[in-house]
């Protein structure tokens, strides 16, 4: 789960935690792309597409790092529903487009998108945060990473550098193979553990629920409730 090592993911938790932004509302926060075919080595062929292997799609492919993210930077969700989609790619029976609506345990709603369908560019990967005294938008902005906007009038822009991709080169900075040998030498516990992981592929498993019984799925009782 490399989003909890980019740096404006990092740098907005010490601003929520700092309390500066206040009560937080909502948030939305997505993560698109046109797609594995594109840079997968079995291109159209790749086991993303075959459900049997990959059991799930773009859920699986990117909505459960949103989902860690979003734990990371809010708190833990208690409440999931989901729309899903299969209706981009051809010949395969994953999901390839899905927008889902949580409730954190504080009150906190919002929703979560994830897509093999976004067609143009690089893709989307970027978060809003809105709270009592302003918001903040991570990796919205192609030349500042992180910007702080407050009912005050106030403006801060960070340029943290850019958070990792698909394209040559991106995938040589996550931090997440230094931290776990870091980890191990000096004997401590990671950023994520595996009961991380798990809690973040729940909030996934809970939208799929939700979308095959058509109802919200409470991850506090593990049942779907109307």
């Amino acid at each position: 789960h490399n989003q909890r090592f980019v740096a404006s993911h990092q740098k907005a938790k010490e601003i929520l935690d700092s309390g500066k932004l206040g009560k937080v509302y909502s948030f939305k926060t997505t993560f698109g792309h046109p797609g594995p075919e594109a840079w997968s080595v079995d291109g159209a062929d790749s086991w993303f597409f075959n459900k049997e292997q990959a059991f799930i799609g773009a859920m699986g492919d990117l909505g459960v790092h949103k989902s860690d993210l979003m734990r990371y930077l809010l708190g833990e969700f208690t409440e999931v529903g989901a729309f899903i989609e299969t209706n981009a790619k051809q010949n395969t029976d994953v999901d390839d487009n899905a927008v889902c609506i949580l409730r954190t345990e504080s009150g906190i709603i919002g929703t979560l998108a994830a897509s093999w369908a976004y067609t143009a560019g690089s893709g989307d990967n970027s978060t809003i945060i809105y709270g009592e005294n302003g918001t903040l938008k991570l990796e919205a902005d192609p030349e500042y990473s992180l910007i702080e906007e407050y009912r005050t009038g106030e403006v801060v822009k960070h340029q943290l550098g850019k958070i990792q991709t698909n394209e040559e080169g991106g995938q040589t900075t996550t931090h997440v193979i230094d931290h776990f040998i870091e980890s191990i030498l000096e004997q401590k516990e990671p950023l994520i553990t595996g009961e991380e992981g798990y809690k973040s592929l729940q909030v996934i498993l809970a939208a799929l629920e939700s979308q095959e019984t058509k109802q919200i799925v409470s991850l506090k009782q593990g049942v779907a409730v109307k």
